[in-house]
């Protein structure tokens, strides 16, 4: 028990300190956000400092108002006060700081509203990482209840400020969410402020205030196609074996006397020729489908997207059969409508094998496996089909009993990195079981002694080497270096085509180049008729010599598909310009020379394909 001496000691330090507990939300918020990027806070130009100390000024407004509130002697509004000061600065700060950690930016508005076309995936990803999210957000939750509790016993505010404090508190919950702010490139606010108005744009955007496209896959029109006669040297089939977030050192694209991630295929492909130096052009499935079907590049328009024949509809014009088997989730962002009216004889999605797969990994890739080699033979020759495998997809399917990398963990967080990392190999491990029983079921059938196959992933998936996790986040090489092999039985290539798909082993090629290739082995590729749809098919046919490299442009962002944060560059054969929006300049690698991408050589390393970037792109990454 206090004498009365003691109490109004402690009432004199509450009078004039008290008020300090109210600063103490927003000082603990900005030293966070200097923990997790000081670098590029300190390196801010004038302007964005200055948009900086407004945001910690609506945020001091917010949390301090909420506060006084809290801090009061009597009254139901304290109550709510303190609810709403946890929950608001629970859900912003320990929400920023679990997105930070995966993406190395903070939730922003783009990202919100480009999660909304795959909520189901948003909410997988919270469920498969509950332990990473739960460790982000329950210090800042313990932090909130801490400072409601200190609040309340020591702030005690004087009539007139819990007056102010009473009017203010709900005018700054309501503005917070409405009030523009630096959230995109620069970030130049702090985290809270970049969260509520994530938020706030989300409601418009939900309520119909605001509406904001969602670039994502839509109806396909092919235009007409004329008959077109398919003249190859040899008949043959083709069949493109796809995969998904396979980066290539999680594969052997050259024959090994070990392969540990992927021994199945190892052993069922001994001859294939490999392609060492293989990259995507976006990092993204949606994206790359269009590039690899299309040979377009992906800065293409929408409507030349969506509006140009596919591999299937050359393969169609020319009277092959065609099919496309896929355990990708056709619900995922809806991109069976891109897909649905492609004139295959078979084509199946995740539900059709497994109605009840998930929509991020899809169905079991044995059961997708089981399906395409069912129907193979009903397909009449010579044909065209596209396998494509996609349990490598994060959350990464695995089998405890077929799992040899370990320690192996499903947890994001940044120290368990590397087991992490060995989750997804097991991944790997898994699937390449259902490519190596698929290449030698395939090649004991009759039909398989006169087809050719060529296999690549989508793109890759980045363990935090550049900072980032998974795909989408970067064009950097764990992102877009995939694996790549073509393989052919005795005589189904001519020598030439053997000796041209040879030479490229350790060459710089790309996705673009799969659409020449494909219609070259299928006889399509100088058939009249084709012409007219050239235009813009960049790619070199990987069964004709050589030719020097040209620039390609690579993004994240395309008309088929849009992106939460904006990634562009070019490369021209190892010479590799790019950025992420929040990057202040032009990134230089020579790739052949630096694979791991550790030297940037500065825009000066780049000159000529700077130029290039800026025109394709419409400018920097970074700018408006």
């Amino acid at each position: 028990m206090l004498s009365a001496k003691q109490l109004r000691t402690v009432a004199r330090v509450r009078r004039r300190f008290g008020w300090m507990l109210a600063l103490l939300p927003v000082l603990s918020i900005v030293l966070v956000d200097v923990s997790r990027r000081g670098d590029r806070l300190v390196s801010l130009p004038p302007k964005y400092i200055g948009s900086y100390s407004l945001a910690m000024l609506e945020s001091g407004i917010l949390w301090g108002s909420l506060l006084f509130v809290a801090g009061a002697r009597r009254g139901v509004l304290r109550f709510v006060a303190a609810v709403v000061f946890v929950v608001l600065f629970t859900a912003s700060l320990g929400g920023q700081l679990y997105f930070h950690s995966q993406y190395s930016t903070y939730l922003n508005l783009d990202a919100t509203l480009f999660g909304t076309s795959f909520a189901g995936s948003v909410f997988g990803q919270l469920s498969a990482d509950s332990s990473n999210f739960f460790w982000n957000v329950a210090p800042t939750f313990l932090l909130a209840v801490t400072l409601a509790v200190a609040a309340a016993r020591f702030l005690r505010p004087r009539r007139v400020p819990l007056v102010i404090a009473r009017v203010l508190a709900p005018i700054a919950v309501i503005a917070v969410f409405l009030i523009p702010t630096s959230y995109r490139r620069v970030q130049a606010s702090t985290p809270d402020v970049i969260y509520f108005h994530a938020l706030g744009g989300l409601v418009k955007e939900l309520t119909g205030v605001r509406t904001t496209a969602q670039i994502r896959p839509g109806l396909r029109t092919c235009p007409a196609m004329p008959a077109l006669e398919a003249k190859p040297p040899k008949q043959r089939n083709v069949i493109l074996l796809l995969t998904e977030s396979v980066r290539a050192d999680a594969h052997c694209s050259a024959p090994a006397e070990e392969c540990p991630n992927a021994p199945e295929t190892n052993l069922a492909v001994p001859n294939r020729m490999p392609l060492t130096q293989l990259r995507s052009n976006s990092t993204t499935t949606a994206i790359q489908l269009a590039v690899l079907w299309s040979g377009l590049e992906p800065v293409e328009s929408r409507e030349r997207l969506h509006g140009v024949p596919l591999l299937f509809d050359y393969a169609h014009a020319a009277g092959f059969d065609t099919a496309y088997w896929t355990s990708h989730h056709m619900m995922f962002a809806n991109s069976r409508l891109w897909v649905q009216d492609l004139p295959t004889r078979f084509q199946c999605g995740a539900t059709d094998i497994e109605p009840t797969a998930d929509i991020d990994v899809g169905g079991d890739d044995a059961l997708l496996v089981d399906r395409a080699l069912s129907e193979l033979p009903k397909l009449k020759e010579p044909f065209f089909a596209v396998v494509h495998v996609g349990n490598t997809h994060v959350p990464y399917k695995v089998d405890p009993n077929e799992s040899p990398f370990q320690p192996a963990l499903a947890s994001k967080a940044p120290e368990d990195n590397d087991a992490y990392h060995n989750y997804y190999k097991n991944a790997v491990y898994l699937q390449d079981k259902a490519l190596g029983r698929f290449m030698r079921d395939l090649r004991k059938t009759d039909y398989g002694s006169r087809t050719v196959v060529l296999f690549t992933s989508d793109h890759g998936e980045s363990f935090r080497e550049h900072d980032q996790l998974g795909h989408t986040g970067s064009l950097y090489e764990e992102e877009l270096h995939v694996p790549g092999w073509v393989d052919a039985p005795p005589g189904v290539l001519t020598d030439e085509e053997t000796k041209n798909i040879t030479l490229r082993r350790e060459l710089p090629v790309f996705h673009t180049d799969m659409t020449p290739t494909v219609l070259d082995l299928l006889g399509l590729w100088d058939a009249p008729g084709i012409d007219q749809f050239k235009r813009g098919i960049v790619g070199q046919s990987w069964i004709r010599p050589p030719q020097p490299p040209i620039a390609l442009a690579m993004t994240n962002c395309s008309g088929v598909w849009g992106c939460a944060f904006r990634n562009w560059g070019v490369m021209k054969g190892f010479m590799k310009l790019h950025a992420r929006e929040w990057d202040s300049t032009w990134r230089c690698f020579d790739v052949k020379a630096d694979p791991l991408e550790k030297n940037d050589l500065g825009p000066a390393g780049c000159e000529d394909l700077v130029t290039i970037a800026e025109r394709v792109h419409h400018g920097f990454p970074g700018g408006p």
